[in-house]
Protein backbone atom coordinates (compact mmCIF):
# COMPACT_ATOMS: atom_id res chain seq x y z
CA UNK A 1 0.00 0.00 0.00
CA UNK A 2 1.08 3.41 -1.29
CA UNK A 3 1.86 5.64 1.91
CA UNK A 4 -0.53 9.59 1.77
CA UNK A 5 1.75 12.07 0.78
CA UNK A 6 2.97 15.03 2.90
CA UNK A 7 1.08 18.34 2.40
CA UNK A 8 4.50 19.30 1.31
CA UNK A 9 4.47 16.87 -1.55
CA UNK A 10 0.99 17.43 -2.06
CA UNK A 11 1.32 21.11 -2.71
CA UNK A 12 4.41 20.80 -4.69
CA UNK A 13 2.52 18.40 -6.97
CA UNK A 14 -0.03 20.82 -7.40
CA UNK A 15 2.16 23.87 -8.51
CA UNK A 16 4.24 21.32 -10.53
CA UNK A 17 1.09 20.08 -12.64
CA UNK A 18 0.29 23.71 -12.94
CA UNK A 19 3.64 25.38 -14.29
CA UNK A 20 3.38 23.64 -18.06
CA UNK A 21 0.38 25.74 -18.60
CA UNK A 22 1.55 28.44 -16.68
CA UNK A 23 4.44 28.52 -19.20
CA UNK A 24 1.75 28.83 -22.26
CA UNK A 25 -0.07 31.55 -20.52
CA UNK A 26 2.56 33.81 -19.11
CA UNK A 27 4.39 34.29 -22.51
CA UNK A 28 2.15 37.56 -22.78
CA UNK A 29 4.78 38.51 -19.95
CA UNK A 30 7.31 40.39 -22.49
CA UNK A 31 4.77 42.53 -24.47
CA UNK A 32 3.16 43.22 -20.92
CA UNK A 33 6.69 44.31 -19.53
CA UNK A 34 7.78 46.49 -22.61
CA UNK A 35 4.11 48.30 -22.55
CA UNK A 36 4.49 48.92 -19.13
CA UNK A 37 7.80 50.40 -19.31
CA UNK A 38 6.80 52.63 -22.08
CA UNK A 39 3.66 53.91 -19.94
CA UNK A 40 6.26 54.40 -16.94
CA UNK A 41 8.94 56.45 -18.79
CA UNK A 42 6.59 58.37 -20.43
CA UNK A 43 5.36 59.63 -17.12
CA UNK A 44 2.18 57.49 -16.72
CA UNK A 45 1.24 55.12 -13.42
CA UNK A 46 0.16 51.78 -12.51
CA UNK A 47 -2.78 51.53 -10.36
CA UNK A 48 -2.99 47.50 -8.82
CA UNK A 49 -5.51 45.69 -6.41
CA UNK A 50 -6.82 43.14 -5.24
CA UNK A 51 -8.78 41.75 -1.90
CA UNK A 52 -7.12 39.65 0.86
CA UNK A 53 -3.57 37.53 -0.07
CA UNK A 54 -3.96 39.15 -3.79
CA UNK A 55 -3.91 42.89 -1.71
CA UNK A 56 -0.33 41.44 -1.08
CA UNK A 57 0.49 40.05 -4.46
CA UNK A 58 -0.42 43.66 -5.47
CA UNK A 59 1.77 45.46 -3.02
CA UNK A 60 4.67 43.68 -3.35
CA UNK A 61 4.39 44.43 -6.82
CA UNK A 62 4.16 48.40 -6.47
CA UNK A 63 7.12 48.26 -3.99
CA UNK A 64 9.16 46.43 -7.02
CA UNK A 65 8.63 49.37 -8.84
CA UNK A 66 8.17 52.37 -6.61
CA UNK A 67 11.87 51.22 -5.34
CA UNK A 68 13.36 48.09 -7.84
CA UNK A 69 13.81 44.83 -8.30
CA UNK A 70 17.49 44.77 -9.22
CA UNK A 71 19.58 47.59 -10.87
CA UNK A 72 18.85 50.90 -9.14
CA UNK A 73 17.13 52.89 -12.08
CA UNK A 74 14.09 56.08 -11.59
CA UNK A 75 11.39 55.22 -9.13
CA UNK A 76 8.10 54.75 -11.35
CA UNK A 77 4.52 56.09 -10.24
CA UNK A 78 2.53 52.60 -8.62
CA UNK A 79 0.36 52.21 -6.52
CA UNK A 80 -1.81 49.81 -4.84
CA UNK A 81 -5.12 50.89 -4.11
CA UNK A 82 -5.88 49.27 -0.57
CA UNK A 83 -3.00 50.83 0.88
CA UNK A 84 -4.31 53.68 1.72
CA UNK A 85 -6.72 52.87 5.06
CA UNK A 86 -8.63 55.53 5.66
CA UNK A 87 -9.55 56.16 2.03
CA UNK A 88 -10.53 52.36 1.76
CA UNK A 89 -12.76 52.59 4.90
CA UNK A 90 -14.34 55.89 3.87
CA UNK A 91 -15.24 55.21 0.74
CA UNK A 92 -16.83 51.78 2.03
CA UNK A 93 -18.44 52.98 4.63
CA UNK A 94 -20.22 56.18 2.93
CA UNK A 95 -20.47 54.18 -1.02
CA UNK A 96 -20.31 50.64 0.11
CA UNK A 97 -17.48 48.13 -0.41
CA UNK A 98 -18.08 47.32 -4.23
CA UNK A 99 -16.94 51.00 -4.99
CA UNK A 100 -13.45 51.14 -2.76
CA UNK A 101 -11.31 50.35 -5.66
CA UNK A 102 -13.49 51.73 -8.69
CA UNK A 103 -13.60 55.45 -6.92
CA UNK A 104 -10.00 55.50 -6.67
CA UNK A 105 -9.69 54.76 -10.55
CA UNK A 106 -11.87 57.56 -11.12
CA UNK A 107 -9.63 59.43 -8.59
CA UNK A 108 -6.16 58.20 -9.75
CA UNK A 109 -6.49 57.01 -13.37
CA UNK A 110 -5.72 59.03 -15.98
CA UNK A 111 -6.12 58.20 -19.94
CA UNK A 112 -3.16 55.71 -21.42
CA UNK A 113 -2.16 54.23 -17.17
CA UNK A 114 -2.79 50.93 -16.81
CA UNK A 115 -5.21 48.67 -14.37
CA UNK A 116 -3.78 45.42 -12.98
CA UNK A 117 -6.35 43.94 -11.21
CA UNK A 118 -5.89 39.99 -8.73
CA UNK A 119 -8.19 37.98 -8.25
CA UNK A 120 -7.89 34.06 -7.58
CA UNK A 121 -11.44 33.59 -9.05
CA UNK A 122 -12.31 36.72 -11.22
CA UNK A 123 -15.60 37.46 -9.24
CA UNK A 124 -14.80 39.89 -6.76
CA UNK A 125 -17.43 42.54 -7.39
CA UNK A 126 -15.02 45.63 -6.16
CA UNK A 127 -12.70 44.69 -9.00
CA UNK A 128 -15.56 44.30 -11.67
CA UNK A 129 -16.43 47.72 -10.36
CA UNK A 130 -12.56 48.94 -10.90
CA UNK A 131 -12.43 47.38 -14.41
CA UNK A 132 -15.85 49.41 -15.36
CA UNK A 133 -14.24 52.71 -13.54
CA UNK A 134 -11.21 51.91 -15.66
CA UNK A 135 -12.63 51.76 -18.93
CA UNK A 136 -14.67 54.72 -18.21
CA UNK A 137 -11.34 56.61 -17.41
CA UNK A 138 -9.71 55.43 -20.57
CA UNK A 139 -7.09 53.25 -18.68
CA UNK A 140 -5.70 49.66 -20.22
CA UNK A 141 -7.02 46.91 -18.08
CA UNK A 142 -4.98 43.72 -17.32
CA UNK A 143 -6.01 41.12 -14.73
CA UNK A 144 -4.35 38.12 -13.35
CA UNK A 145 -7.18 35.84 -12.11
CA UNK A 146 -7.23 31.74 -11.59
CA UNK A 147 -8.96 29.50 -14.31
CA UNK A 148 -10.76 31.78 -17.25
CA UNK A 149 -13.14 32.25 -18.18
CA UNK A 150 -14.45 33.93 -15.10
CA UNK A 151 -16.17 37.71 -15.37
CA UNK A 152 -12.92 39.42 -14.52
CA UNK A 153 -11.52 38.25 -17.49
CA UNK A 154 -14.41 38.77 -19.76
CA UNK A 155 -13.81 42.73 -18.81
CA UNK A 156 -10.11 43.35 -19.24
CA UNK A 157 -7.92 44.09 -22.48
CA UNK A 158 -5.57 41.24 -21.49
CA UNK A 159 -5.63 38.45 -18.74
CA UNK A 160 -3.10 36.15 -17.54
CA UNK A 161 -5.17 33.40 -15.99
CA UNK A 162 -3.60 30.88 -14.20
CA UNK A 163 -4.87 27.27 -14.52
CA UNK A 164 -4.66 25.84 -11.44
CA UNK A 165 -8.08 24.88 -9.08
CA UNK A 166 -6.24 25.49 -5.71
CA UNK A 167 -6.18 29.56 -4.99
CA UNK A 168 -3.12 29.31 -2.94
CA UNK A 169 -1.12 27.63 -6.42
CA UNK A 170 -2.88 30.76 -8.20
CA UNK A 171 -1.43 33.27 -5.57
CA UNK A 172 1.81 31.68 -5.78
CA UNK A 173 2.15 31.65 -9.69
CA UNK A 174 1.01 35.74 -9.50
CA UNK A 175 3.87 36.72 -7.65
CA UNK A 176 6.14 34.56 -10.25
CA UNK A 177 3.89 36.87 -12.57
CA UNK A 178 4.57 40.09 -10.39
CA UNK A 179 8.58 39.04 -10.10
CA UNK A 180 9.02 38.50 -14.21
CA UNK A 181 6.72 41.43 -15.25
CA UNK A 182 9.23 43.60 -13.33
CA UNK A 183 12.16 41.92 -14.82
CA UNK A 184 11.02 42.38 -18.25
CA UNK A 185 10.06 46.09 -17.93
CA UNK A 186 13.41 46.73 -16.68
CA UNK A 187 14.43 44.69 -19.87
CA UNK A 188 12.72 46.90 -21.60
CA UNK A 189 13.48 50.19 -20.08
CA UNK A 190 17.60 51.20 -22.20
CA UNK A 191 15.18 50.85 -25.08
CA UNK A 192 12.89 53.04 -24.56
CA UNK A 193 14.55 55.57 -22.56
CA UNK A 194 16.81 55.63 -25.39
CA UNK A 195 13.96 56.13 -28.14
CA UNK A 196 12.51 58.89 -25.92
CA UNK A 197 15.73 60.73 -25.28
CA UNK A 198 15.10 64.74 -26.42
CA UNK A 199 11.81 64.21 -26.27
CA UNK A 200 11.03 63.84 -23.06
CA UNK A 201 7.50 65.66 -23.08
CA UNK A 202 6.30 63.09 -26.25
CA UNK A 203 4.54 59.86 -26.39
CA UNK A 204 7.23 57.27 -24.90
CA UNK A 205 7.65 55.48 -27.95
CA UNK A 206 6.23 56.30 -31.58
CA UNK A 207 6.44 54.94 -34.91
CA UNK A 208 5.42 51.00 -36.10
CA UNK A 209 6.76 47.77 -33.99
CA UNK A 210 9.82 46.64 -35.41
CA UNK A 211 11.00 49.95 -36.92
CA UNK A 212 13.58 52.29 -35.85
CA UNK A 213 12.91 54.84 -33.33
CA UNK A 214 14.68 57.96 -33.16
CA UNK A 215 17.64 56.05 -34.78
CA UNK A 216 17.16 53.34 -31.91
CA UNK A 217 15.73 49.94 -33.35
CA UNK A 218 13.03 48.40 -31.20
CA UNK A 219 14.08 45.03 -29.75
CA UNK A 220 12.07 41.76 -30.22
CA UNK A 221 10.40 42.71 -26.63
CA UNK A 222 9.41 46.02 -27.91
CA UNK A 223 8.05 45.09 -31.20
CA UNK A 224 5.37 43.07 -29.11
CA UNK A 225 4.15 46.31 -27.67
CA UNK A 226 0.89 48.00 -29.86
CA UNK A 227 2.00 50.76 -31.74
CA UNK A 228 -1.24 52.29 -30.86
CA UNK A 229 -1.00 52.87 -26.92
CA UNK A 230 -2.25 56.13 -25.88
CA UNK A 231 0.59 58.87 -25.01
CA UNK A 232 1.56 59.62 -20.92
CA UNK A 233 1.99 62.93 -20.45
CA UNK A 234 4.82 64.12 -18.23
CA UNK A 235 5.82 63.17 -14.89
CA UNK A 236 3.33 63.84 -12.38
CA UNK A 237 4.56 65.56 -9.87
CA UNK A 238 2.03 67.53 -7.88
CA UNK A 239 -1.14 68.80 -8.07
CA UNK A 240 -2.48 71.16 -10.65
CA UNK A 241 -3.94 74.39 -9.41
CA UNK A 242 -5.85 76.60 -11.76
CA UNK A 243 -7.32 79.74 -10.08
CA UNK A 244 -9.98 81.61 -11.57
CA UNK A 245 -7.92 83.95 -13.62
CA UNK A 246 -6.91 80.19 -15.74
CA UNK A 247 -3.14 81.12 -14.19
CA UNK A 248 -1.40 77.48 -13.30
CA UNK A 249 0.19 77.86 -10.35
CA UNK A 250 4.43 77.18 -10.65
CA UNK A 251 5.80 74.68 -9.30
CA UNK A 252 2.70 72.62 -9.13
CA UNK A 253 2.07 71.30 -12.36
CA UNK A 254 0.66 67.67 -13.29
Amino acid sequence: MTPPRSLLEEHLAGLAAALPSYRRAAQLLPAWGAELARTLAGGGRLLVAGNGGSAAEAQHLTAELVGKLRADRQPFSAIALHGETSALTAIGNDYGYDQVFARQVHAHGRPGDILLLLSTSGRSQNLLQAAQAGHQVGLRCWALTGPAPNPLAGLCHETLAVPAPDGQIVQELHLVTSHLLCEYTEQALPVVLAATAGTPEGPPVAGVPGEPVAGVPLTGLEAEVPANLPAAGPVRTGVEVVPEDGQQVEGMRR
